[in-house]
């Protein structure tokens, strides 16, 4: 769900603490919409994310690493001009509205004491990023609106005065009395109670609405139920939760949700921002991906489709090739039929001696062949199948492991964590011919090189994760020792995984924990029971002429395992 008003109430009382007084050291600007401030409070340093994503615009603090392009954006730039170094002395939200005000202390070109504002507008397709100078005059804004004046639209330009988006024209629940309450949740056109909530108050996210219904049970305790949700949020009396159901993520709130039954389970978080940090991880991670990689995503699947098209096709004429003895049958039954045969005949009726009954056969002829030529043509076309088969059989094995190929690079698009993965991806799919490579860039390109990810496993041992084939061949082919465990899953795509012995042994609990982290970057990572292969790494190879991410192993284990995504963040190296 969107952060809502209230919501982001919550979110901003457990800010202030803090924020308050916190010194801004560092900028970054992941992406276009996001900015992370890392920030030097009272004892602890922080990082707060404000995100002006349409999709799902927020603020929270973070612990996750992101990757920052090369060469920061002019957004970043302006805001590093500004602000660091500065101190953020409060941090306020106009009632009921989805605005977080950010007022810091900094020093300008002159080494004078100056007002910034900072101002997060956490609204959905209209979400921004703001800075303002001490007089309320924009500098600049991460999404310039050229708005309509002579329709009322608002501007936001850079040396405009900033206002406030317009508020709906809808009552505020928490300035009336419960008299005022009552009057307004009269009911005569009998809406439904959500409805009436939503289409009369301002504040309230259509869950929020829904829970407030569920709660009152009945038209009768709406004004009970809304005042008992007042006075929770005037007492800062705020629950982060989040909503799971079948074991997945689906929501998060302010307070317990009980509207959807047994089948949805609220759970109490340790905080709103690690809330908020984790279930927007994974969508965020999918969804960069899917904008940054469009363009691999969409030639790595028309490839594996042409490539499953022609796997089909030559299928069925590998099938047609295992009919070929009835040529070389029929040519034997011309070749003893030539003594009754004459040109221009285009069938020949003859005992078929192949058969144990001996019943009569028809062959079609060429007329325009002699009765030698049309033998001959039999025996060749008997000679053609014969060589198709082994051609076609070459083709369909070269063919399943082109096709097992571009599966794994699919599949280690997921994985990808940033502009760097797709990079080293898309230099792979440039060496194997898939992509073009730039005439201009072709002397002088630059090569990408990843990190692999890295764990700790329970006993302090290192294991290490590729996110491509590329860092699947350099991890496996190049970086382990002999000695090492290499783990992958058994017929499925996946990474390569390496358990570190560090010339000791590998225990139990370290091994059990590779297998997990195995079946967790796999294809299997949403099923149960995921058989694991591991085994030493001197007996993994590469076959001369393999696709990259491609090797054989002999002489290996299995285990079965449940993939553990919890698992995997909690042994993860930062």
């Amino acid at each position: 769900m969107p952060l809502d008003a209230l919501c982001l109430t919550a979110v901003a009382e457990e800010l202030r603490p803090v924020l308050e007084g916190a010194k801004i050291d560092k900028i970054y600007q992941p992406t276009r919409d996001e900015v992370v401030l890392f920030l030097r409070g009272q004892g602890e340093n922080v990082r707060l994310l404000l995100s002006a994503n349409p999709g799902h615009p927020r603020a929270h603090l973070t612990t996750l690493t992101r990757e920052n392009p090369d060469k920061p954006p002019m957004f970043c730039m302006l805001l590093r001009k500004h602000l660091l170094g500065g101190r953020i002395l409060e941090l306020n939200q106009p009632p009921l509205e989805r605005i977080l005000d950010f007022k810091l202390e900094t020093i300008d070109e002159l080494g004078d004491r100056v007002e910034r504002r900072l101002v997060l507008e956490a609204m959905g397709r209209s979400a921004n990023l703001i800075l303002l100078d001490g007089e309320g005059r924009i500098i600049d804004c991460i999404r310039r609106i050229d708005g309509d004046i002579s329709r009322g639209q608002r501007q936001v330009l850079p040396g405009l005065f900033y206002r406030q988006p317009p508020a709906p024209d809808k009552l505020n629940p928490f300035t009336l009395n419960e008299e005022q309450l009552l009057a307004a949740l009269e009911n005569p056109t009998q809406k439904e109670p959500e409805k009436l909530l939503m289409d009369t108050f301002t504040g309230l996210s259509p869950l929020i609405a829904r829970e407030i219904a569920f709660r009152a049970g009945g038209a009768e305790g709406l004004c009970g139920a809304l005042l008992k949700l007042r006075n929770d949020v005037n007492e800062n009396n705020f629950t982060p939760c989040l909503l799971v159901r079948e074991g997945k993520a689906v929501d998060f709130s302010f307070l317990p949700i009980l509207q959807y039954g047994p089948e949805t389970e609220s759970i109490r978080q340790e905080s709103f921002s690690a809330m908020l940090d984790g279930f927007y991880e994974r969508r965020e991670a999918a969804e960069r991906v899917k904008q940054r990689g469009q363009d691999l995503v969409k030639t790595v699947t028309n490839a594996r489709d042409r490539t499953a098209r022609k796997l089909a096709n030559q299928e069925k004429e590998l099938v047609a090739t295992l009919d070929r003895e009835k040529l070389r049958e029929q040519g034997d039954i011309i070749t003893s039929n030539l003594h009754a045969m004459e040109k221009g005949m285009t069938v020949l009726k003859a005992m078929n001696f192949y058969d144990p009954e001996c019943r009569e056969i028809e062959i079609k002829l060429d007329p325009l062949l002699t009765p030698q030529q049309n033998a001959a043509k039999y025996y060749k076309d008997y000679n053609k199948a014969k060589t198709a088969e082994k051609m076609l059989t070459l083709q369909i094995e070269k063919g399943e492991k082109e096709l097992e190929y571009l599966n794994s690079v699919l599949e280690n698009l997921e994985l990808a964590e940033g502009e760097r993965d797709l990079g080293e991806i898309r230099q792979e799919l440039t060496d194997t011919g898939y992509l073009r490579r730039a005439k201009t860039a072709a002397k002088r390109e630059k090569r990408v090189a990843g990190k692999p990810m890295e764990f700790r496993s329970s006993t302090g041992l290192r294991i290490t994760v590729g996110k491509n084939n590329s860092q699947n061949d350099q991890l496996t082919t190049k970086m382990a020792y002999k000695s090492d465990i290499w783990l992958h899953t058994q017929k499925i795509h996946g990474s390569h995984v390496i358990l570190w012995l560090e010339g000791g042994e590998a225990d139990a609990q370290s091994l059990t924990e590779a297998a997990v982290l195995a079946a967790t970057f796999s294809q299997a990572r949403e099923s149960t029971r995921v058989p694991v292969d591991y085994t030493p790494v001197k007996y993994v190879k590469k076959p001369a002429g393999a696709r990259p991410g491609m090797v054989i192993y002999t002489t290996y284990q299995t285990a079965v395992v449940d993939p553990d995504p919890e698992l995997a963040k909690r042994l993860r190296v930062k």
